[in-house]
């Protein structure tokens, strides 16, 4: 196995914390807001706390990144009832953290593929709610999450004649801590009666989806979505 130098954000917990685990063998560089355990802290709802990550994991790695992995991601609520001016920040947080932080290391991350000429690939975690939606309090995050595919989509397209590769990952719920939470605010049994297995999907079972698109999916995968969400939502 070629081991492959990776940056994945949003490790500190749930998801991101399994993707780590499932890259066991690779150089591997996490993130967190406050960092710890060797992760790079950067709170990324900050200006220029994406291209700082960048920098300090390309330091860590040698100089040389072949995989990103955008996993870092908030869920907080914007009730339609809040007083307008902290609606509007309750989207700009979210916009700030789900997409345009993701957005900027993705920015890099072909500069810098392109600058060594042997390609690379970009593993985008996104959300069923991209195509589905979410609910009334969570039109910010549905709307990040598609942002997010529509950017997935365009660099494969316009990048794949240079080797370089994008793809994502869609999960429903997950069992992380952010997920239980929402399940028991939303009533739990009702909203496992809209997933067809009947349970949420686990947090190995999103990172295994992930590590497959790093390290192992064809090239001809490019652009590809690959749905964990029990079929919930179905394309």
């Amino acid at each position: 196995m070629t081991q492959r130098n990776i940056l994945v954000t949003g490790t500190s917990r749930g998801i991101g914390e399994a993707i780590l685990g499932s890259l066991a063998g690779h150089n591997v560089v996490g993130h967190s807001t406050r960092g710890g355990d060797g992760m790079i802290a950067a709170d990324l709802d900050r200006p220029g706390a994406a291209e700082a990550l960048w920098s300090e994991a390309l330091q860590r790695l040698g100089g040389r990144i072949d995989v990103l992995v955008n996993n870092a991601g908030i869920f907080e609520p914007a009730p339609i009832q809040a007083e307008h001016d902290e609606w509007v920040a309750a989207w700009e947080r979210t916009m700030r953290v789900n997409l345009t932080a993701a957005a900027e290391l993705c920015r890099l991350a072909v500069r810098h593929f392109r600058d060594h000429g042997q390609g690379g690939r970009i593993v985008n975690v996104a959300s069923r709610a991209a195509y589905r939606g979410d609910s009334p309090n969570h039109w910010h995050y549905a709307a990040s999450k598609a942002g997010m595919m529509g950017m997935t989509k365009s660099i494969a397209r316009g990048y794949a004649a240079e080797n370089i590769l994008a793809f994502a990952v869609c999960p429903g719920f997950t069992m992380t801590g952010m997920a239980e939470d929402y399940l028991e605010s939303r009533g739990g049994d009702k909203l496992l009666a809209d997933i067809p297995l009947g349970r949420v999907a686990g947090v190995d079972e999103v990172a295994e989806t992930v590590r497959w698109f790093a390290i192992d999916a064809p090239d001809s995968a490019t652009g590809a979505v690959i749905d964990v969400n029990g079929a919930s939502y179905v394309r």
